[in-house]
């Protein structure tokens, strides 16, 4: 193992909550339009699954996005994630404004962004991730970058990371044996 992975790994064993951003991670980052206004999203279905693994673990998973959408809260009431912050173009803000009633250290902290948004908060959390379509200067400043892009199994791949570094993954998975 390299000292880079092992490094990845020591940081994922402290992590007690994994925040999200909306576009380019929970989707592939298109936006799709209708006639009659109506805005359209493709969410992964193992992303969501990746999601409820950590829930039942004891992760928790929350949201920090830039835009607004009833899509975003219909898909994260369906995933029981409470912590939605919607419209909020400085994340780092939200992600402070957040910690002041919250339990969280920084350190317990991992997040998964794909562009300049999200730059802040991958810099100053305990475990920042970016997606494998993200940015250069995303996965320049972030600790990891998953193999599948946003929208394609990015969250699911770092769920599994996540699960396995705190040594859960294999008991989660036999549940399905």
């Amino acid at each position: 193992m390299t000292l880079e992975n092992q490094r990845v790994i020591h940081c994922a064993k402290n992590i007690r909550i994994l925040l999200l951003d909306v576009d380019g991670v929970l989707t592939d980052g298109r936006l799709y339009y209708g006639n009659q206004g109506e805005e359209l999203k493709a969410f992964n279905i193992q992303d969501g699954l990746g999601i409820k693994l950590l829930q039942r673990n004891g992760i928790e998973v929350g949201i920090i996005t830039g835009r607004s959408s009833q899509l975003l809260s219909r898909r994260a009431t369906e995933l029981g994630i409470e912590l939605v912050v919607q419209g909020r173009e400085d994340k780092l803000a939200a992600l402070n404004e957040m910690l002041e009633t919250s339990h969280y250290d920084m350190q317990e902290i991992a997040f998964l962004g794909d562009d300049l948004p999200d730059l802040a908060v991958i810099r100053r959390v305990g475990l920042g991730v970016a997606v494998a379509n993200a940015r250069p200067i995303i996965a320049e400043h972030a600790l990891w970058q998953t193999s599948a892009c946003g929208g394609h199994g990015a969250v699911r791949e770092l769920a599994e990371l996540l699960l396995s570094a705190q040594g859960k993954l294999e008991e989660t998975l036999a549940g399905y044996l």
